[in-house]
């Protein structure tokens, strides 16, 4: 009794008895072979990404009128900085953050004057009541890989904090648990 064969089993068929295919075999394998050989790596690669924080307080101010009068003043200096690829802020009552991202591969050290040299050029723009941005230098093995948020239902953050405070503590690399 012959099988019947759908299009699968018939396209699998016409491999099993054709000669070519010990060579399509063949040629597969020495292209990945080559292109695993030709292909540049490293172990460890250094990519260069400088960033910046940039803390500036703002006494008992909410969060609109910090953003207004002190996060987007700053935002608009920060763009005129050459290289300056992302601006990542924040405006919280009383306080705004910037983080200048940078180019990958600008060099770190230039850009953190570039930055300096703007803010103290344009310090006399500070709102009265704003503190003198503080600069912060990061590196890209500053960013956290992981981030765990607890949550409950039954306890406030407090005693969560308390009750997994112990099993959260940072590691001996400088890693930092928030």
């Amino acid at each position: 009794m012959k099988e019947r064969l759908g299009f699968a089993g018939k396209f699998a068929h016409a491999f099993i008895d054709s000669k070519l295919t010990p060579l399509i075999i063949a040629a597969s394998i020495l292209l990945g072979v080559g292109a695993v050989l030709m292909l540049p790596r490293e172990e460890e690669p250094q990519i260069i990404v400088p960033m910046i924080d940039l803390l500036c307080r703002c006494r008992e101010r909410p969060a609109k009128e910090v953003e207004e009068r002190v996060t987007r003043p700053m935002e608009q200096l920060l763009w005129e900085i050459p290289g300056v690829e992302y601006i990542y802020s924040t405006s919280s009552p009383g306080f705004s953050m910037a983080i200048v991202r940078f180019r990958v591969g600008e060099d770190e050290e230039k850009s953190i004057v570039k930055l300096n040299q703007k803010m103290f050029a344009n310090f006399d723009l500070i709102p009265p009541g704003a503190s003198q941005p503080l600069i912060k230098p990061r590196s890209i093995d500053d960013v956290p890989i992981l981030a765990l948020t607890l949550s409950s239902d039954r306890y406030d953050h407090f005693t969560l904090r308390r009750i997994a405070g112990p099993d959260l503590r940072p590691d001996q690399t400088g890693g930092r648990c928030l």
